[in-house]
């Protein structure tokens, strides 16, 4: 059990606008991150890419620049306000290294290459536990990370309901 302490790890935490991601950060600091060990946690939150916001509405109208340029702030402040959440969680760690990226892109894709760039000895993340037709829709996030990392993958999955505990 030494030999796990005294190693440094790195250890990568996707996180999102989620209770889910949220839930696998905190479930990360009491289950994986040990006491007085020298390990470095990566608060990682990946901005959706822009084609979300078109520059077109549905009915074929441009959006102005002012319109465009709001839709960039919040979409900022939502980065901000997801990661400073994560680190508002992790303030209790002594010697463990907290670090944050804010990055750009589909989250399968940056997911996987963060955690292969910043050699992270561990992925952690939350399930979104949708149903079989949405997944299918939108592909599992977690699912495509567990396929194409090459370190380990803790998915973490909130439990249905705290308000029953066996």
């Amino acid at each position: 059990m030494d030999d796990v302490a005294a190693k440094e790890r790195k250890i990568l935490v996707a996180v999102d606008e989620g209770e889910e991601s949220m839930h696998a950060l905190s479930w990360c600091l009491t289950n994986v991150i040990s006491e007085n060990s020298k390990d470095t946690l990566v608060l990682l939150y990946v901005k959706p890419p822009r084609a979300v916001f078109s520059a077109l509405d549905g009915t074929g109208y441009l959006f102005s620049a002012d319109i465009m340029a709001a839709m960039n702030k919040y979409s900022n402040d939502v980065a901000e306000c997801v990661v400073e959440k994560a680190k508002k969680m992790c303030k209790d760690l002594h010697d463990v290294k907290v670090e944050t990226r804010i990055e750009h892109g589909d989250p399968r894709d940056v997911i996987c290459q963060m955690t292969e760039k910043l050699g992270a000895d561990v992925l952690v993340m939350g399930s979104h536990g949708y149903g079989l037709i949405k997944r299918a829709l939108l592909g599992s996030v977690s699912n495509h990370c567990a396929q194409n990392v090459k370190c380990p993958v803790l998915i973490v999955k909130k439990p249905k309901s705290t308000a029953i505990n066996n």
